[in-house]
Formats: C-alpha cells, sequence, structure tokens
C-alpha cells in the first residue's frame, strides 16, 4: 500500500498549508486509513499529532469535516491555528454572541468552512441538527474521544448523543481520536460510534524520550523547594495544580524565587487566560502553572518537564499531561510531588462527581419551584443552586444536573447572548419519586471513580520501572522496562552480602518498632494504627508522639539515628515491599509479610541505598582537642562519611549536594571534628542557615565515628 505522504494532492497540502515534508510514522498510517474512505479508532500520545490526522485529509476531500471538541479553550486553539495557515475554519459553541452564531451559521449552511469545530451539547438543539443534516459533512472527527466511556477518566454524558448524531446524518465517515484509552475505554468508544469495519491504530504509546520521576514529599515547602530545582535544571516547564488556590500559591512562590512563570486557572478572566497562554506559547514565559485545563491543543515543543504539584485524578489524566512534555522528541522530564494527604483533594472531586441521590432529588425540588409558569426555564448559575441548598461543594450541582438530564426529567442548553445555560424543568407536575434515576448506574460510576484513584495510588506507591506500569495499566503487557525513569535509574538493591551486620540491625529494629506501633491481628498479621511520622518520632525518643508510644519498648531505640536517615530508611523498606501504607488523610504504615519474616531473622533484607547506608568508617586518627576542636590534618575517611551523608541529606531534601555544605566546609570538619555548634563555629563555609539546618546531621556523624574510635582504643 502506497503511503499516505506519497500521494501528490496530500504531500503538496502537508507542505503548502502545515509546513511539513512528510508525516510522522503513525500519522502515515492513519491518514492513508482516512482517505480510503474507512473508520477509525486512534490511540496517538499526547505531542504524536493526532490533529493533523484529520486536519489534512478535510482539505483533500469534498464536503465540511466536523470536530466535536470538549473544551472552548481547545477548540480556539484549533481554530486560531488553522486560520493562521489559511484555512477555512471555524467554531460554534455557548462564547459565541447571537450576532456572530448567525454569521457562523450563515457561513456554514453555504459550505464556506473545510472544519467547524463544535461543543458537543450543541447536538441538543434541534435548529443546529437541522442545519446539520444538509450541510454535507463527510467526515466527523471526535476528539478526546475517551470522554465517551463511563470508564475514561473525562466522561461527558454529551457525548453520548453521538451515536444518535450519526445516524441522523446517515453515517458520515468517522474518526475517534485520544491520547488515554484503557481496552474497556476502546471498546466502549468502537459501541457507542457504531464504526463500521473500523481501523485500529495504536501507535508511539510509550514516549522513550520521558524520564518518570516521583518524588514523595513530607511537607508543601518540600514541594517547593523541588520546583525551583528542577526550573534549575530544565528551566521550561508546566507545573499543574489541582485547584485555582494552589495554582497561585506556587506561581507567587516561584515569582519571588525569581522564577520567569504565568499562572493559568478558571477563575482568571479570558483575557488573562489568553495573555498567559500566549506568553508561555512564545517563549516569553518559561513556567505555566496551572490547572489541568491547561495546554491542551498546545504545541510548545521545548517543555522540558512536567510536573505534578498533587496527586491527579487518575492514570489516564497523568499520562496525558505528563505527555505535553518532550514533543521535540528530546529528554524531558515528568514527576509527581507525592503527599498521601493530597489525596484529600480527590475525594473532594469524587463526592463532587458522585452525588447521593437525596441530594439529586432535593436539587429537582428546587428546580420545580423556582422555573418559570410559562415556560418552565430558569437561569440560575451551579454556584447560585449550591448557595440555596447550602452546599460547600458546588461541583455536587453540576453533577446532579447532569443525573437529572440523563433520567429526561430536565433539560440543558446554551442561548445565544446569554452567559448562563438554561435549565428547563420537563415536566414540573412530575415529583420526586416519578424520576427515572438509575441508582445502579450511579453506584457502578462511584466505584468506578473509586477505582481510578485506587490506581493511581498506587502508581504512586508502586516498585520497579514507571512507564512499564503505566502502559501495563493500558494493556500494554509486553513492555520492557524503559531504563531513564527514577525507578530504573537508581542503584540496584544491596545483596544480602552486601548489607553490613550492624545495617541489617538497624533494620529489624526500625521493623520492630512498627511492628509495637500496630495492632496485632489474629493469624499473625498487623492493623495500621500509626503514620511514618509518629513511628519514626517514637524510634527517636521525641515526646512529640503520642503518650501510647512512649510506653513501647522501642521509645527511643534509635535515638541515635538522625531524622532524615529514618526517612530513607522507612521509603526504602516500602519499596522494598517490607512495610504497607493504607487508608486515612495520612497514610498509616505497618508490616508486610515479608517484613515479619525480615524483622524474625528469618529472611535477608535486600533494599537500595535511599539515603539512609553509611558505610562504617575503618581507619581512625589520633585526637588532639583544644577547646572542644580536633587539631590536625583532615581525615580522609570521615570526609568521605560525610560526602556520603551529605550526599544523602541532598537527596532527602531534592536539592543539589554543594546547596547542603561546600567541600571546603567539609574538609574542616574532618580535621577539626568539632563536637558542638559553637565549635563548629570556627570552620569556613559553615554559616548560620547551614549549622541550623544541616549541621546537627554531621556533628552526629562525627561523634559516632569518634565513639568507634574510643571502643577501638
Amino acid at each position: 500500500m502506497p503511503s499516505a505522504s506519497s500521494s501528490p494532492d496530500l504531500t503538496e497540502t502537508l507542505q503548502t498549508h502545515f509546513g511539513f515534508d512528510s508525516l510522522r510514522p503513525g500519522q502515515d498510517a492513519v491518514v492513508t486509513t482516512v482517505m480510503e474512505g474507512r473508520d477509525a479508532l486512534v490511540i496517538m500520545p499526547t505531542g504524536g499529532g493526532k490533529s493533523l490526522c484529520y486536519q489534512l485529509p478535510a482539505l483533500c476531500k469534498p464536503g465540511v469535516t466536523l470536530v466535536v471538541s470538549p473544551l472552548i479553550a481547545l477548540m480556539k486553539d484549533q481554530v486560531d491555528a488553522l486560520v493562521r495557515r489559511n484555512i477555512p475554519a471555524t467554531m460554534i459553541n455557548s462564547s459565541l454572541t447571537a450576532e456572530e452564531y448567525r454569521e457562523r451559521m450563515g457561513a456554514f449552511r453555504r459550505g464556506e468552512y473545510k472544519l467547524v469545530y463544535v461543543a458537543p451539547e450543541r447536538f441538543g438543539s434541534e435548529s443546529f441538527m437541522a442545519i446539520l443534516e444538509t450541510s454535507g459533512v463527510s467526515l466527523l472527527a471526535v476528539d478526546e474521544a475517551h470522554c465517551l466511556s463511563q470508564w475514561g477518566h473525562d466522561f461527558r454524558p454529551d457525548y453520548l448523543k453521538l451515536g444518535r448524531v450519526l445516524e441522523r446524518l446517515n453515517h458520515p465517515q468517522t474518526i475517534a481520536l485520544t491520547a488515554t484509552a484503557t481496552p474497556r475505554v476502546r471498546e466502549d468508544i468502537l459501541t457507542t460510534l457504531g464504526l463500521r469495519d473500523p481501523a485500529v491504530v495504536v501507535h508511539g504509546f510509550a514516549r522513550e524520550n520521558l524520564s518518570f520521576r516521583i518524588s514523595h514529599c513530607d511537607t508543601q515547602a518540600d514541594k517547593l523547594m523541588r520546583l525551583r530545582h528542577l526550573i534549575d535544571e530544565e528551566k521550561t516547564g508546566i507545573i499543574y495544580c489541582s485547584t485555582r488556590k494552589k495554582v497561585m500559591t506556587v506561581f507567587n512562590d516561584l515569582k519571588a524565587a525569581g522564577a520567569n512563570a504565568v499562572a493559568y486557572h478558571a477563575g482568571l478572566t479570558d483575557a488573562e487566560r489568553e495573555f498567559a497562554q500566549n506568553r508561555f506559547l512564545s517563549g516569553e514565559a518559561d513556567v505555566a502553572v496551572a490547572t489541568n485545563a491547561f495546554g491542551m491543543g498546545i504545541d510548545r515543543p521545548d517543555v522540558r518537564f512536567v510536573a505534578h504539584f498533587e496527586i491527579p485524578g487518575s492514570v489516564e489524566a497523568y499520562y496525558q499531561e505528563a505527555g505535553r512534555a518532550g514533543r521535540d522528541g528530546q529528554p524531558s522530564v515528568c514527576e509527581l510531588l507525592f503527599n498521601h494527604a493530597d489525596l484529600k483533594t480527590q475525594e473532594f472531586f469524587f463526592e463532587g462527581a458522585n452525588p447521593p441521590v437525596s441530594l439529586i432529588l432535593q436539587l429537582y425540588a428546587l428546580l420545580r419551584r423556582h422555573c418559570s409558569p410559562d415556560s418552565n426555564e430558569l437561569e440560575l448559575t451551579v454556584d447560585e443552586m449550591a448557595t440555596m441548598l447550602n452546599l460547600k461543594n458546588a461541583m455536587c450541582v453540576g453533577s446532579a444536573l447532569a443525573v437529572l438530564a440523563r433520567a429526561g426529567a430536565i433539560e440543558r442548553y446554551d442561548v445565544p447572548g446569554h452567559h448562563v445555560r438554561t435549565t428547563r424543568v420537563c415536566d414540573p407536575a412530575a415529583r420526586q419519586g416519578d424520576l427515572a434515576i438509575d441508582r445502579e448506574a450511579l453506584r457502578d460510576k462511584a466505584e468506578r471513580d473509586h477505582a481510578k484513584i485506587e490506581a493511581i495510588t498506587q502508581y504512586a506507591y508502586s516498585r520497579g520501572c514507571r512507564q512499564q506500569w503505566i502502559l501495563r495499566y493500558f494493556g500494554e503487557n509486553a513492555s520492557a522496562p524503559c531504563g531513564c525513569c527514577d525507578a530504573c535509574s537508581e542503584d540496584e538493591p544491596a545483596a544480602a552480602g552486601d548489607l553490613a551486620p550492624e545495617e541489617v540491625l538497624l533494620i529489624q529494629k526500625a521493623l520492630s518498632g512498627v511492628a509495637r506501633a500496630s495492632r496485632r491481628l489474629p493469624g499473625g498479621t498487623w492493623q495500621s494504627i500509626f503514620g511514618r511520622v509518629k513511628i519514626i518520632q517514637m524510634l527517636r525518643g521525641s515526646k512529640a508522639c503520642p503518650p501510647s508510644l512512649q510506653r513501647l519498648t522501642t521509645f527511643g531505640l534509635l535515638a541515635h539515628i538522625s531524622e532524615d536517615r529514618l526517612k530513607g530508611l522507612f521509603r526504602a523498606l516500602l519499596r522494598a515491599g517490607l512495610l504497607e501504607t493504607s487508608g486515612g488523610d495520612r497514610p498509616l504504615i505497618t508490616l508486610t509479610p515479608l517484613g515479619a519474616q525480615v524483622m524474625a531473622g528469618k529472611e535477608t533484607p535486600r533494599l537500595s541505598g535511599e539515603g539512609w547506608r553509611q558505610a562504617p568508617p575503618t581507619r581512625r586518627s589520633v585526637r588532639r582537642t583544644v577547646d572542644g576542636i580536633a587539631l590536625g590534618a583532615p581525615d580522609e575517611t570521615l570526609y568521605r562519611a560525610m560526602v556520603e551523608l551529605r550526599k544523602s541529606l541532598a537527596a532527602e531534601k531534592g536539592i543539589p549536594a554543594y546547596r547542603i555544605i561546600g567541600n571546603d566546609a567539609l574538609r574542616g570538619l574532618s580535621a577539626r571534628k568539632p563536637l558542638s555548634k559553637a565549635a563548629a563555629g570556627a570552620v569556613k563555609g559553615i554559616g548560620p542557615f547551614i549549622a541550623q539546618h544541616y549541621l546537627p546531621a554531621f556533628l552526629e556523624l562525627i561523634a559516632e565515628y569518634e565513639l568507634g574510635d574510643d571502643e577501638k582504643d
């Protein structure tokens, strides 16, 4: 079969309108399929060039191509780009004035456009459908087709109308496109659209140039520091936040640190969002801090990193957003800054997307009371309805309206020139008990939404190759490790013989502390009671932990180990499967069966470094002191041990090692061997900040080093 790009018409059109000499791999196969007249389902990653797969054929085929798109911002980006290329295109949605709507529909009827972008809600208008039936649609492109499936991460009920739309249009050729679709979602797309003998093209789903990372952060300050470091390293990127408020928090912090950043969220005006987006697209701004609507349709190739400040709601959403990095094929970073407490935001979204039936019935009663007796219509915003129902989560109202619309109790539609959607109660005489609400379907949806949150949580706690985990989630079980994510790049776990006896003992003591802080169940298993922070406080003998932990025999068992080192150890124990977490806003932590075996000495642990290992010094120097300061040349053994400690602290904080403490200061410490902050003040390179935040760990190491020397003597 000849390639699509070898066709003279296609090649000339591709060069003239898009400036390309050839299509990318994968695009060629799709364009060939479309030009042959076949239906198609296209699964390509973000940045893979899906839009060109229907835009190019649209210019080479007779008639108009109708593009269904879920977001006004996405439509505008696409149409603006086409118009700049002198391609006759437009969009029809609720953002138009009444006059603009009439003008564009008139041009649509006259066949003046080759591509027309519409929102799926538009198909609810009978007048629009009547015009559509006579407009000569030759190709229907369904963008973001995962919105068709209730198993998809961004299900839109209005997309379900597309099956009936295709019937009314006598089944024009159809192409459905998405960047993220599990096998179940793909099946739903094919079934809902009723595609005929479709070609299913899955190409380039793995992004070999992307390095996926997960950084476990204890506090918001840790996350902000990590972002500043990421910007220093990678320069240009997108930072996704779950809420408008968090966008501004991150944006203000980065601006104060001197970052060239813009903010983007739905609370800004259209002009403000357009200004921010244009600054980022043009390269005037290096970093965009945004909610998840930002980036759809944006084609900035040099995005070197995409960071998620909080965990997103699904694996699909994460992979789609992360895929906006590295569209030029150059190495790029996708980093998730994870704190278990952030799941509370996703739980809030879950509640908003799954209102109880009682709330749906209350909303229906409100609409009946306030609709016009003449037209059964009312114009209230979702926020106004939420206020009238005394709800804090307005998302519940939007979701409840969708349920009522699917049940046939109400209709929601846009009126040209009106900026508030109109709600019409279909039969005000119908009472709550008469509504055909599918309660089982609501339960199923809640289970699906909960499963998505559970899946992304499993990813955050996963071990092994990040990209391989994601590809397996999407059904590509034959994928191999990527070799460039943080899990693939870290050192291999230490073999049994590589751990020193004192390191094995340290691991067993930490596991024992977890066991004592858990509830023993019949059968020899443990139930979580406390989180990592409280258990580490208990092991270090801190009075900040609860009194019940202070009474345990393991209280203070590891008082000589620094907090940072124990945090690194606990991460290594989790990664090695010796500990596990469960439940709550903050994860509770307990032993696994393997952890119990290691604790009892029946299994030997295999742990990666994770910033907790410290090689014991093998050579001691003779100590002579004056006022608590050792005299003599730098101790190379101690110096190397402190270099390793600095490396561990840097990994823990997510900053370069030199920002912890400089080499000259380390050599001074190794020569003088101070045992107090006051004594360390004579060492060049140790200022107040280092003395407060990092010096205690080095003083502790020096004390351990000297204690070992005394014991040897």
